[in-house]
């Protein structure tokens, strides 16, 4: 498989997903997440959407990257510690959304997204190792969650 099909896989596993885990939440944003109390800078509920949009396809072209690069080398994708902790942040990035708005354990979600900035870093960084471009795709995808749990821990103390 060439890595053009590796990336559009990846993109639509990646944007999939995330769009998904999206749904599911969205009636939650309408009624209950309105009626916290939120900081300043928290930015309208316009602007997630588009962001999570570009971030899980940033996700998935990284994961394509480093996909094709272990295919190349003959190494299975899901013996190697880069592809693991991809898979490790990407269910604690989807189950964040449920832990805050599904279930309003904003407490628990904080800690939770705390954890998945760590795993964030570490695939970056196991990322960056197989190919650079891979670990620099995955940089704005931090930046955003460090800013989600800014966020977090407000609504948490304003709540």
């Amino acid at each position: 498989m060439k890595l053009l099909v590796k990336i559009i896989v990846s993109v639509l596993v990646c944007v999939g997903l995330g769009s998904l885990s999206g749904l599911v939440t969205a009636g939650e944003i309408k009624t209950w997440y309105i009626t916290l109390n939120k900081p300043s800078f928290n930015p309208p509920k316009w602007v997630f959407g588009p962001a999570w949009s570009l971030l899980y396809t940033l996700m998935g072209i990284a994961f394509g990257i480093v996909w094709d690069y272990f295919s190349r080398k003959h190494i299975r994708l899901f013996k190697t510690t880069a592809a693991r902790l991809f898979v490790v942040q990407f269910l604690l990035n989807l189950a964040w959304s449920s832990i805050f708005f599904s279930l309003h354990m904003i407490g628990f979600a904080l800690i939770e997204i705390i954890i998945l900035w760590i795993f964030i870093l570490l695939t970056i960084i196991h990322f960056y190792r197989v190919k650079k471009i891979a670990g620099i795709l995955l940089i704005p995808y931090i930046l955003w969650v460090t800013f989600a749990t800014v966020l977090t821990a407000s609504i948490y103390h304003l709540n």
